[in-house]
């Protein structure tokens, strides 16, 4: 059992406010594997006023940028040191499968090194061009930190979500809260451990386990100059109220119902088999996953066979299994919301063409569901609307590829997507008329260069190197 009765304030473990220690639980059994100190409002003050000095002496804030580079750098290279242990983290207090957790550990290192090479191609400084050659005035315009920013992540995803702010939020200069969710504790417990070797200077990173409540005092701590938020819709709304209200500068990267474009000239058996890792990541407990199956009505009911026969075949069951594909739900509530959900398509009319509500025999005692498929879904259905966060798919049919494109829009989401066709270029077209923030074509992974985040519901703003570094600082204009 693993056991943190510290919190990590200002870069020091310190008493927690309340000794009181949060059991954690194995979703795979219900075991005890963890007791760990959570942060009440006392403890979010004290972090936000270390933040808040730090930012202040400028000892981080003031550090040149290649310096600064160099001590990300060092923490990328001791994460990747401990990649097994994180992995391994993340697979016991999750449920995420092992193939998924180490899988997603060479991710990591992609995403921090394009943050890297973001900042050091930064304009941190530069001297503009006047735009009238004969004006006297030059302007020098710098990109400075913002001050204290509040990191708020969810607990699908924990190191990926965390890494993505605090990497970006440090080189440029600021000062982090990180606020992590109970059940991943033990996880960004050890994150803080890695952190706390790099050097950073007194103050300018906490990590704090806490709920939803204390949560919210934190983003609306009066000293806190941005929220950076990933989570579901409805919070992200809430602390956009709330960074309105006191004109926070905010990015929110929220949810998804994404949609695979299955066109007619695509090779069925691949796509598919792109779609086991697409449709099905992390235990469907993932903002992007492809839960939208769009196949073309000549060839629907071949779609809907490959489907039924993939999903029917994944091995559901104890995470550490190498071959367990599918691992429990983190939380019997979240068991429980996808059964529902399942219960729900069946009652809406939508035909259940593998799996259903029932937990997988033998895996009683653990967070588990039954991945399922329907068919015959229309768009309108709740189990098509709704973000469901399980491994749950729906399988809609379309007439020709406007209806394609019309059905994969028709959603209060934008998050991510997919097309899946013989012919590159043209899966590109329709992956240009699609109205999400990112778009895969034919499986492709994602590039950490580019930006990453939503339209519409699914979220404010972007992540990821260059434009997701750029999030974190301010504009400054002088004028000579």
């Amino acid at each position: 059992m693993i056991t943190y009765g510290k919190l990590y304030i200002g870069g020091s473990w310190v008493e927690p406010s309340n000794p009181e220690l949060l059991d954690i639980a194995s979703p795979h059994d219900q075991s005890l594997i963890g007791r760990v100190a959570q942060a009440r409002p006392a403890d979010i003050d004290r972090a936000v006023a270390a933040a808040r000095a730090s930012f202040e002496k400028g000892e981080w804030r003031l550090t040149p940028p290649a310096e600064r580079i160099a001590l990300l750098r060092r923490f990328n290279a001791l994460r990747e040191e401990n990649a097994e242990r994180v992995a391994h983290l993340i697979s016991l207090e999750n449920g995420s499968a092992g193939w998924f957790t180490r899988a997603g550990q060479p991710g990591l290192t992609r995403q921090a090194n394009a943050y890297l090479k973001a900042a050091e191609e930064f304009g941190w400084e530069e001297t503009l061009v006047p735009s009238d050659p004969s004006s006297p005035v030059r302007s020098v315009v710098r990109r400075e930190a913002l001050g204290v920013v509040a990191a708020v992540i969810p607990w699908n995803s924990p190191f990926s979500s965390a890494t993505s702010k605090i990497i970006p939020s440090l080189l440029a200069g600021n000062s982090v809260v990180l606020k992590v969710s109970p059940e991943n504790s033990l996880s960004m417990g050890f994150l803080a451990e890695l952190l706390q070797q790099v050097g950073l200077p007194e103050g300018v990173l906490s990590v704090l386990p806490a709920d939803r409540e204390t949560s919210e005092y934190l983003v609306s701590h009066p000293d806190v100059d941005k929220i950076a938020f990933t989570g579901s819709t409805g919070a992200g709304r809430r602390i956009a109220s709330i960074a309105g209200e006191q004109l926070k500068r905010v990015s929110l990267e929220l949810g998804g119902k994404s949609a695979a474009i299955i066109l007619p000239d695509a090779d069925i058996e691949q796509a598919v088999a792109g779609l086991k890792f697409g449709s099905l990541l992390n235990n469907g407990e993932s903002c992007i996953a492809q839960t939208r199956i769009l196949a073309p009505r000549e060839t629907y009911e071949e779609v809907v066979t490959a489907l039924k026969e993939l999903v029917g075949s994944l091995k559901v069951g104890d995470p550490n299994d190498p071959d367990t594909f599918i691992g429990p739900m983190i939380r019997p509530d979240q068991q429980q919301r996808v059964r529902d959900y399942i219960q729900l398509g069946i009652e809406e009319g939508a035909r259940l063409v593998v799996g259903g509500p029932q937990v997988p025999e033998g895996l009683e005692k653990g967070n588990y569901v039954t991945p399922t498929v329907f068919a015959d879904v229309d768009n309108s259905m709740r189990i098509a609307q709704e973000e469901i966060f399980g491994p749950v798919l729906v399988v809609i049919a379309y007439d020709d590829e406007d209806d394609a494109v019309r059905i994969a829009n028709d959603s209060e989401y934008g998050l991510s997507g997919g097309v899946w066709s013989a012919d590159e270029e043209h899966a590109l077209a329709v992956a240009r008329r699609i109205r999400t923030g990112t778009v895969t074509v034919n499986g492709a992974s994602v590039a950490f260069d580019g930006p990453f985040g939503g339209f519409k519901a699914s979220g404010i703003g972007r992540e990821y190197g260059s434009v997701g570094l750029g999030t974190y600082t301010e504009y400054k204009t002088i004028t000579v």
